[in-house]
């Protein structure tokens, strides 16, 4: 199937060093190969830490602590760990692998690409869970072959979330408007035409959150998905504080983030020729933890 895609495709179609689940295949070999039928799995064997409460658990320290698991492959190991019962079974909430945004939409896209679908994950802002805020938040992207384009899915949002957020769109084709990639957060900050204090989660919010997005979304394109709270690279420093140089590399990694149709050799370019935002190589291995530098 990926020889057949243009290589800006076909790229998504092969995993990342984080999401590569091929230790789990026969595990995975009867699951359904359907969009909509991931999703719903993600689902079941998933629990988002900051709605935990509304499916009725109280987490423990070690289930909150599942949110720093790095890698699809953990995840797996960890979901029958938790519950070694097929994985075609929807796990109960007591038994249920605790994860953010970011959980859901990796290990979706980790499914994606062991069904031979090309997919991706991005880093930006939803327009759907608080009134008048752009909210921390991560989806995935990926390419329908009919189509031919890629399709936007939000595989957190279940029935219990889309009925108390009032969702009245498909979060299997999320159309444009309702998630910004962090790149188009940053554009309209820089140009005024949004308050930057609009856009983050809970006390952490502004062109420095911003920034740090655009930094989680250019290295989620180049098939590394960073923890939502791992500080790297320009992460941390104060917007006021940054050089001309390095507010036009900024610029640029949220201009060609941005386009749909950005040729992967840029994407991939603007990550490799910049030491200042290259992660530590334990990130990749997926065994470390949050990791702050």
């Amino acid at each position: 199937m990926t020889a057949s895609l243009p290589a800006e495709v076909s790229f998504y179609a092969e995993a990342g060093s984080l999401t590569d689940v091929s230790r789990f295949s026969a595990h995975l070999k009867n699951l359904p190969a359907d969009v909509d039928g991931l999703a719903r799995l993600i689902q079941g064997w998933m629990l988002h830490i900051f709605w935990a409460g509304r499916y009725g658990e109280m987490l423990t320290t070690r289930r909150k602590q599942e949110v720093n698991i790095r890698s699809a492959d953990l995840k797996l190991a960890r979901i029958l760990e938790n519950d070694p019962a097929p994985l075609d079974k929807a796990r109960t909430p007591d038994k249920k692998l605790i994860g953010n945004c970011r959980d859901f939409s990796m290990l979706f896209a980790a499914l994606l690409k062991h069904k031979g679908i090309p997919a991706r994950t991005r880093c930006g802002f939803a327009t759907y869970f608080t009134k008048g805020k752009f909210e921390d938040h991560w989806v995935v992207e990926y390419w329908h072959h009919q189509q031919q384009r890629w399709v936007m899915v939000d595989a957190q949002l279940d029935e219990l979330q889309r009925s108390h957020l009032k969702i009245s769109f498909d979060p299997l084709d999320i159309p444009a408007g309702q998630f910004l990639p962090a790149g188009q957060a940053w554009q309209m900050c820089r140009k005024g035409q949004a308050d930057p204090v609009k856009f983050g989660i809970q006390q952490y919010y502004g062109m420095e959150f911003i920034l740090g997005n655009v930094q989680r979304d250019l290295l989620a394109l180049n098939r590394i998905e960073v923890l939502p709270w791992d500080m790297w690279g320009l992460g941390g420093k104060r917007f006021k504080s940054l050089t001309r140089d390095q507010l036009a590399l900024i610029d640029r990694i949220a201009l060609f983030t941005l386009l749909p149709d950005s040729p992967l050799a840029v994407i991939q370019q603007l990550y490799k020729e910049n030491p200042l935002l290259h992660v530590p190589q334990e990130w990749l291995s997926g065994t470390s933890q949050a990791f702050y530098r």
